[in-house]
């Protein structure tokens, strides 16, 4: 009898928290966007130029997104092992023409000052900084630096310099596998996802076992509620065409840290090829993101974007246009 009442309690639980989710889903994803953070700003000339659109042409070969919070000391070692590899390439190959964009996510320290002098040194044609007026999280930060952007290609990389830069190689050669067929690559669809996958087994073994259990916890809960064509989704070095950047990014909800998970739930759902290739990757100081502190946000989001999408993925359009009829999503994420 005790048994039946505490299923009857959770059952009951269960579709209060359904009915909660459905009715306070919300219909469009929020791209909130201040007036000042449609700018740009030339240290040259001290002329604020507004930034272009993802729905406009590309102009370039590749945009670097580079989201930064807090970042004045380990971003100007990223930025100097970056800039030296495009460089070297763009001298080497003309058509490699790029841009690095440095997303200030409401720093309160000079990340902002860091990324001008960059800017001023190499010019704003090929450096330029997005200072946001509010702290979005990672994923808001590279959603508005993805919607800024110029290139045909569209990366993000983390602002620590973790990922070795030079794989970048790696990724666009991948890309250019998976868009084969579709000419010009402005017109294709393609995502891949820098993994540090090949290092897990080195990652256990400097672990405490709580970590462990925590890290496997959470793929396990990834892989059954949200992606499973990628193994390792949080790896900030991704690499896609512009055309998924404009189907995908106004479309996000997630603004934190498993907005990655999001990203590729989305592009698995809309049929979009995806890749995935070994980089790598090293421990720096000072990073903020832990597991043990995160694993509350990051754990339930993957099941919470399962509940989404099934409670209201009947009649979502498939089709190419970007603005989809019914995309609903939990306000309960945006607590997390």
């Amino acid at each position: 009898m005790l048994l039946l009442g505490l299923l009857l309690v959770l059952g009951c639980a269960t579709l209060v928290m359904l009915l909660f989710i459905y009715l306070t889903s919300e219909t469009y994803a929020k791209v909130i966007r201040f007036k000042e953070e449609q700018f740009y700003l030339d240290p040259k000339t001290a002329e604020k130029l507004r930034f272009p659109s993802i729905e406009d042409e590309s102009t370039i070969l590749l945009s670097v997104i580079v989201p930064a919070y807090n970042e004045e000391k380990r971003l100007p070692v990223m930025l100097e092992e970056c800039l030296d590899y495009l460089e070297k390439k763009l001298n080497s190959d003309p058509s490699c023409t790029f841009e690095v964009l440095i997303v200030d996510d409401g720093s309160n320290d000079k990340t902002t000052e860091v990324g001008l002098s960059y800017s001023k040194k190499y010019g704003c044609d090929k450096v330029r900084v997005l200072t946001l007026s509010t702290n979005r999280g990672k994923g808001g930060a590279v959603r508005l630096g993805m919607l800024s952007a110029r290139g045909k290609q569209l990366l993000f990389a983390d602002a620590d310099g973790a990922t070795t830069f030079e794989d970048i190689s790696k990724l666009q050669n991948n890309l250019k596998e998976l868009v084969k067929g579709y000419q010009p690559m402005d017109k294709a669809l393609g995502l891949v996802c820098g993994s540090r996958a090949h290092l897990e087994k080195e990652a256990i073994a400097s672990r405490s076992f709580f970590r462990t259990v925590l890290m496997k916890g959470f793929h396990l809960l990834v892989w059954l509620f949200a992606a499973r064509s990628v193994r390792d989704t949080q790896c900030g070095f991704k690499l896609l065409t512009r055309p998924t950047a404009r189907l995908c990014f106004p479309n996000l909800h997630i603004e934190r840290w498993a907005f990655d998970v999001e990203l590729i739930y989305i592009a698995e759902y809309m049929n979009i090829p995806t890749g995935e290739v070994s980089v790598r990757w090293m421990e720096i100081e000072g990073k903020k993101y832990t597991l043990e502190i995160s694993f509350n946000q990051m754990g339930l989001q993957p099941y919470l974007l399962f509940l989404h999408y099934r409670l209201k993925i009947d009649r979502w359009d498939r089709s190419m246009n970007p603005q989809w009829t019914h995309v609903f999503f939990p306000s309960l994420l945006f607590i997390l």
